[in-house]
């Protein structure tokens, strides 16, 4: 029988012990999220706890670091109770990090994102790339849900809603919805209704199916050392996200004020 894969986390380990599991397993989990408003009935960090949960149940597949979860993402939905960063931030950011990620001598970093906007999943893939370019360091960044499909990445409704039933149904209050229509600008709710329809067992399924796969990925470029995977991945994830580009324009801050507004204008969320 063999043995389960050996990980601790960055901020509990001693030297010596991030060294054995670096020199074993030489890869490092990064789960990005985001403190933002998602309607009355979710926590703002739904994004960080999400990619958190996700990375801890994958890495125990395959091995590792898992650093502390980051929670600054680039370009929220307009609201006072969201923060973020500009694009360019976020690429220095992620820029330095990775660099000394590489540098430390890790061969795959892994940045499973909680937090699904366009621009930021496009800054992260393009630092993602500069990294391989660099260093040739592997970086896997991705919404780990996407893998599974992209119907999953909703925001505050169904998948998001079970999601957070399945961590933490002590933070979620469904019943702050109301029962009149959804609109985004009042209820978060960007996809179908989560009332009477999101459920702690369907978050569960969506989170064993997102976790195998994010750690089938890892454990591929652990094995191939081939950034082939990365690369088509990639290609598929930038082609997702063109449709909005050339509708709302390729300036990050812009394009989501106006994807925004436009929906904002449109008809309440899906039943």
């Amino acid at each position: 029988m063999s043995e389960p894969p050996v990980w601790g986390r960055y901020s509990e380990l001693r030297p010596a012990e991030l060294a054995a599991i670096r020199k074993k397993t030489p890869v490092i989990y990064i789960p990005w999220g985001a403190l933002e408003w998602h309607g009355p009935h979710l926590p703002l960090g739904i994004d960080g706890i999400v990619a958190e949960a996700l990375a801890n149940r994958a890495i125990r597949r395959t091995g590792g670091v898992l650093m502390p979860t980051a929670w600054w993402p680039t370009i929220t939905l307009p609201h006072n109770d969201s923060f973020n960063s500009s694009g360019a931030i976020l690429s220095t950011v992620m820029d330095n990090l990775l660099a000394q990620v590489a540098a430390a001598g890790w061969h795959v970093a892994v940045l499973p994102s909680g937090h699904y906007g366009h621009a930021h999943e496009l800054t992260m893939i393009e630092a993602a790339e500069r990294a391989l370019a660099r260093y040739g360091l592997l970086t896997l960044a991705v919404p780990p849900l996407a893998m599974v499909d992209d119907s999953m990445l909703d925001r505050a409704a169904l998948w998001e809603a079970s999601v957070a039933l399945a961590l933490r149904p002590d933070l979620v209050h469904l019943d702050s919805l109301g029962r009149d229509p959804l609109r985004p600008e009042t209820s978060g709710v960007i996809g179908r209704d989560p009332r009477d329809t999101a459920s702690a067992s369907l978050g569960t399924s969506a989170l064993n199916l997102a976790a195998e796969r994010l750690a089938a990925a890892v454990n591929e470029l652990c094995e191939m050392n081939n950034p082939a995977p990365l690369r088509a991945l990639y290609t598929q994830r930038r082609a997702r996200h063109q449709a909005f580009i050339d509708r709302f324009g390729s300036d990050p801050e812009g394009a989501t004020r106006a994807w925004w507004e436009d929906l904002t204008q449109e008809k309440p969320a899906e039943g």
